[in-house]
């Protein structure tokens, strides 16, 4: 499920989710923290630097965020800050955005076609998800030449190939 995140990540995730079930508007927040901390390197060379006061750290955080996301939020990432964690900050975003579609019964899956799919198409196709993982399917749909023709659906870290290339590779193999 959590792909690559570490533990004290999804502690960190999971202590949020219980901390507040207005889980879209924190989640809004959390991701409006993650472009501004992706925009700016000082930002993050000052919560990551030991040096600086925890306090001075927490005047930082108000200032930038007061008016911009919810208290809980602001609160969160000065528990980051005084307990060293900031640097896990994008991981715990990840995990916290993977617990979401988990209470909201949503599987987010990559579809890859070698052209753009009809509107049909893509119907059907989430349809026979939707069936196949008794979940709501959000798809990001990608084009890439390289396949040929056919699918290739990514979920999670399996990979369903229905590809011409792929189709051709066995072949050449036998």
């Amino acid at each position: 499920m959590y792909g690559q995140i570490s533990k004290s990540a999804i502690t960190y995730a999971n202590s949020l989710i219980e901390a507040d079930n207005n889980y879209e508007q924190i989640l809004n927040d959390l991701r409006t923290v993650q472009n501004i901390t992706s925009q700016s390197k000082e930002f993050n060379e000052v919560m990551l630097n030991p040096t600086i006061s925890v306090s001075t750290k927490n005047e930082i955080i108000d200032e930038i965020f007061k008016n911009q996301i919810n208290e809980k939020v602001i609160n969160f990432l000065k528990i980051l800050a005084d307990k060293k964690r900031f640097s896990e900050l994008n991981e715990i975003i990840s995990a916290y955005s993977e617990k979401v579609d988990e209470i909201n019964n949503i599987k987010r899956v990559e579809v890859i076609s070698v052209v753009e799919l009809s509107e049909e198409q893509k119907r059907q196709t989430v349809e026979k998800l939707q069936n196949r993982l008794q979940k709501n399917v959000v798809v990001q749909w990608t084009k890439n030449a390289d396949i040929i023709g056919g699918l290739v659906i990514k979920i999670d870290d399996d990979i369903i190939d229905s590809s011409l290339k792929n189709k051709l590779e066995k072949l050449s193999k036998i």
